[in-house]
């Protein structure tokens, strides 16, 4: 550890400075947007041959498919105003804003209508379509409630809980409270945090009305952000290296050194952007991040999996997005709608579940026969691909204790969705944690207190 001691004096201000960032998901690629408009000298050190982690593209039969489907909502107010930095925006045709609405066909409808805060979610909750009207008057007395204690609890419990404490009825939990914990956790409501779910319905629900609307992709998931953020990182002066992953990180008397796949190189700081799994071995010369790394092992992971169906270039979904009931896939969407590609769906199934106990094959048959039950006039599927991400965020439990951004190592920063936030394993959660990193870097508060 000699020589790494004084990172902090040195680093205050990252001009010119030598900064290696570790993976280039969503969070890395948001710390190195912010250091190199900095003017740091960023390299970005990435395994894969395409950008963007666990949020990245995949190709497939000449088209272009992404390995987990995530929406954005108006309230991702950080991951928004970076992809606008990138060049990314609504007014180019990159994505779409529309009012929040939760449609699961001929069973239940929530919509939001384009009204002032807080009248755009009573009269969501109130004039939803599929639930007893008690329900529903249930269901904003319970947001009252929430507002009133200010989305924070005493202590922390599991979203069943909390709902069962607040007499939500088992339509509005089935149509409603669960899917949006499903949907935005990606852990099951008798496990998932009450607290971060509260967190979540702050900012979107009891947000604005802007705060409230989905954010729907109209590009694949690397061209969202990743691509054009290297781009960016290029355009000053940076590196983004793919194909080239990390063995280790290693402290040397001018700050660190990372052993990577083509060689290494020095740098004065690194920022980890790992995926948790590979934290613990690429850090293990790192004495000091020993404690730090072995509670980052010890995360548990819930997975994503998309099961994409081709059927005949006229069929649609009656939406770009439509709720599942009683199905394997939560979500279907209508890629056609989407992203232009014809007569394409993508069936989203999020958490662990009894999917998990079947292969690919028969995984896809049995979504097509579900979709096939709800949406009569899709027809048949020509061909079906199942992308199948298991450790695609973490377990985000009742009272998890997750790792700052600062670690025990000057110099060396954490950025990742699993890293401290409020948020749930998230695009957002990643970016904040990216964009934390850098301006700790820039403004020389990284050290670890």
């Amino acid at each position: 550890m000699a020589g790494v001691e004084d990172l902090g004096a040195r680093l205050t201000g990252v001009a010119g400075r030598r900064v290696g960032i570790l993976g280039a998901g969503w969070a890395g690629m948001a710390a190195a947007v912010e250091l190199a408009d900095a003017g740091a000298r960023v390299t970005v050190f990435e395994a894969a041959h395409t950008l963007g982690g666990r949020a990245r593209a995949v190709e497939y039969r000449g088209l272009t498919l992404d390995n987990g489907a995530h929406i954005l909502i108006g309230a991702y107010r950080q991951t928004l105003a970076l992809m606008r930095k990138v060049g990314v925006n609504e007014g180019a045709g990159d994505i779409a804003r529309v009012p929040l609405e939760l449609n699961f066909p001929g069973r239940f409808r929530l919509r939001a209508p384009r009204l002032p805060r807080p009248l755009h979610l009573a009269a969501a909750l109130l004039g939803c379509r599929g639930l007893p009207f008690a329900q529903r008057v249930a269901a904003a007395r319970f947001m009252r409630a929430a507002q009133a204690m200010r989305f924070t609890l005493e202590q922390d419990t599991s979203v069943c809980a909390l709902l069962e404490r607040f007499d939500q009825g088992e339509q509005a939990c089935r149509f409603l409270w669960d899917p949006l914990c499903i949907a935005a956790l990606n852990t099951r409501p008798h496990e998932a945090s009450a607290q971060v779910f509260l967190n979540v319905l702050r900012d979107s629900l009891d947000g604005t009305q802007r705060d409230s609307e989905l954010v729907l992709p109209r590009r694949d998931l690397s061209r969202l952000f990743p691509l054009p953020a290297a781009g960016f990182v290029g355009a000053r002066g940076g590196r983004v290296i793919t194909g080239c992953g990390v063995n280790a990180v290693h402290a040397r008397e001018s700050g660190f050194e990372i052993e990577h796949a083509r060689g290494s190189e020095r740098c004065d700081a690194v920022v980890c952007a790992l995926p948790p799994y590979r934290v613990a071995e690429v850090l293990a010369p790192l004495t000091a991040m020993h404690t730090t790394a072995l509670r980052i092992d010890a995360l548990e992971h819930e997975p994503i999996t998309c099961v994409y169906l081709q059927y005949d270039p006229h069929a649609r979904l009656p939406q770009s997005m439509v709720g599942l009931d009683g199905a394997l896939a939560q979500w279907a969407f209508d890629r056609g709608r989407l992203v232009g590609q014809a007569g394409l769906v993508c069936a989203v199934i999020s958490a662990r579940g009894a999917h998990e106990q079947l292969s690919h094959e028969p995984l896809a048959a049995r979504v097509a026969e579900e979709l096939g039950v709800r949406f009569a006039g899709l027809g048949t599927a020509h061909w079906s691909k199942v992308i199948a991400e298991k450790r695609a965020t973490f377990s985000c439990r009742p009272n998890l204790e997750r790792p700052d951004q600062r670690t025990p190592v000057p110099g060396l920063l954490l950025a990742g969705d699993y890293t401290a936030s409020p948020y749930p394993g998230t695009l957002e959660a990643a970016v904040r944690s990216g964009v934390r990193c850098a301006r700790l870097l820039i403004e020389g508060h990284h050290v670890h207190a």
